[in-house]
């Protein structure tokens, strides 16, 4: 590789968006301990103005904390060092720049300290092997005299700058590079830092907005939120064959307390816990919307007692959605309620959607024929029983006054005189939601086609299914149809049989790869 080019065209504007109350209360200048915490880092790319690629990093045990406060940064060039070891003094002129040097021959306090005599006001470290490097101070050494920051990048990170040298393009002083920090209170290994940058990609929001703490879930951006939805893998729920039969079980023995038990109040509980999940739902879908198409909309923060720091973009959309579900709930008597009603409803289930996974059709056989036999009997065998059809008078709030439970969609009946309303249980969407999102899993997984993969298919199928619980409706005279009778066989049978023709049927009832994942994430948890 040439490096004719030891002075690239690349500036590093270093600063540490440090959000947590520990480092708020650390200096930003000088500092020769070596007991820093060694933090997670960003190190992000501009070419010509424009953002190019992102690094990730480690800050090291030694050299002073980086700034908390992107006023105090500054910006410096970037210079590779002569020799590219820095090991001795550099031929290059390395005075208020940011020192680029590889890994090996010396220690690397040696290193931060000859680019330091320098003149260099920073320091990054190049592993030679994938992952950037944990330094720690050597011979378990207290103290250092490297009074300038150290971050150490990967390979592969080095290979991201050495692109854009060679590649022929003009590279101004314009390209600079932003560092935050991940964490400061759980260090990790850099393979499971560089895992966890590839999982946070995989997501709707990239790993700039992760950096700047702009969290589409939670309000605080402290770094002990790190262990949120959407980055930490323990907190996805991963169904098993008890789990399904379990909530079955549970769902019939609530079901059975709200029909003996419903009342008014209860009906009020059951509305506040709607709404609770409602907003959490319609706050998590707007504003990953939003920071999908402006991420820098959610960049600007203020501190709020017992909260603390707070992305104001996530409090804003909060309080608009606490404002809607509250107008809901207070009209929700009126005839156009149900669009508010079915809102809230949806954002809830695109919330659980994202949080609950079935890992194979095994698991979502069982969970499906036993919500098929749920369906059926609550509905038209429950009457032999309890002399009503158990769900429909829970789903109408029959013994609560005509106050029915919100957990369910409302469609109004344009034809009917009555202003009556079609309904559509959660579950009637989750169960087979949760196979559909195992199908477009297993089809990104094992890189198919829209029409060589499933999750069409079985859209197509749930459609299908839908229309004919609505035929049935039709020819039954209005009586309530468990829905799940016709979507089962439309979804999962749909699944088996396509499986079945295409011989993989066997990959798709195990699904090894991502049992594999699972039984990785509850380790990394244990």
């Amino acid at each position: 590789m040439a490096f004719s080019w030891r002075f690239i065209g690349l500036s590093i504007f270093v600063f540490l968006l440090n959000v947590s109350s520990i480092a708020h209360s650390a200096p930003t200048n000088a500092h020769s301990s070596c007991s820093n915490e060694i933090n997670m880092v960003l190190v992000k790319l501009w070419v010509n103005g424009g953002e190019e690629d992102s690094i990730v990093g480690l800050s090291a045990a030694f050299g002073s904390v980086l700034p908390t406060d992107t006023n105090r940064a500054s910006r410096l060039p970037a210079v590779y060092t002569q020799p590219l070891n820095g090991c001795s003094v550099s031929s290059a002129k390395l005075s208020g720049s940011i020192a680029l040097a590889r890994r090996g021959e010396c220690e690397f306090i040696t290193k931060a300290t000859v680019a330091q005599e320098g003149g260099a006001g920073g320091v990054v470290l190049i592993n030679n092997e994938g992952g950037p490097l944990d330094i720690a101070c050597p011979n378990n050494s207290t103290i250092s005299n490297v009074t300038i920051p150290v971050v150490s990048i990967s390979k592969e990170g080095a290979d991201i700058i050495d692109k854009y040298i060679n590649s022929g393009k003009k590279v101004p002083d314009q390209c600079t590079a932003y560092i935050f920090p991940f964490t400061t209170t759980n260090r990790l290994s850099p393979t499971k830092h560089l895992q966890r940058k590839k999982e946070i990609d995989g997501k709707t929001f990239d790993i700039e907005e992760m950096a700047c703490s702009i969290d589409p879930f939670p309000l605080t951006t402290k770094d002990d939120d790190m262990t949120v939805k959407e980055e930490d893998d323990s907190e996805i729920l991963h169904i098993t064959a008890w789990t399904a039969i379990g909530f079955v079980i549970s769902a019939s023995t609530f079901l059975v307390l709200l029909y003996f038990f419903m009342s008014t109040w209860f009906v009020w509980l059951l509305i506040l816990l709607f709404c609770i999940g409602g907003i959490e739902g319609l706050h998590n879908c707007i504003v990953t919307l939003i920071l999908s198409k402006f991420r820098g909309c959610g960049k600007k923060t203020l501190n709020l007692p017992l909260v603390g720091e707070v992305a104001i973009l996530s409090l804003v959309v909060l309080i608009l959605c606490v404002g809607f579900a509250i107008f809901w709930a207070v009209n929700r008597k009126e005839s156009y309620s149900w669009v508010g009603q079915d809102i809230l409803g949806i954002a809830l289930m695109i919330t659980v959607l994202q949080l609950a996974q079935l890992p194979n059709i095994k698991v979502a056989t069982v969970l499906l024929c036993c919500a098929f036999v749920y369906d059926i009997f609550w509905v038209f065998l429950s009457p032999t029983i309890f002399h009503d059809s158990v769900m429909i008078s829970v789903a109408k709030g029959k013994k609560a006054g005509g106050e029915s439970i919100p957990m369910l969609l409302r469609v109004p009946k344009l034809t009917d005189p009555y202003k009556g309303f079609d309904m559509l249980g959660f579950g009637d969407i989750l169960f087979p939601g949760l196979l559909i999102c195992f199908t477009y899993r297993f089809d990104e997984a094992k890189k198919k086609g829209i029409l060589n993969g499933y999750f069409l298919w079985l859209m197509i199928g749930y459609g299908t299914g839908l229309c004919i619980t609505y035929v049935g409706l039709f020819l039954m005279n209005g009586h309530g149809q468990p829905a799940l009778l016709y979507l089962v066989p439309c979804t999962l049978g749909t699944c088996v049989v396509l499986g079945a023709v295409r011989r993989e049927l066997k990959d798709l009832w195990t699904n090894c790869d991502e049992s594999k994942q699972m039984a990785e994430a509850r380790l990394g948890s244990a």
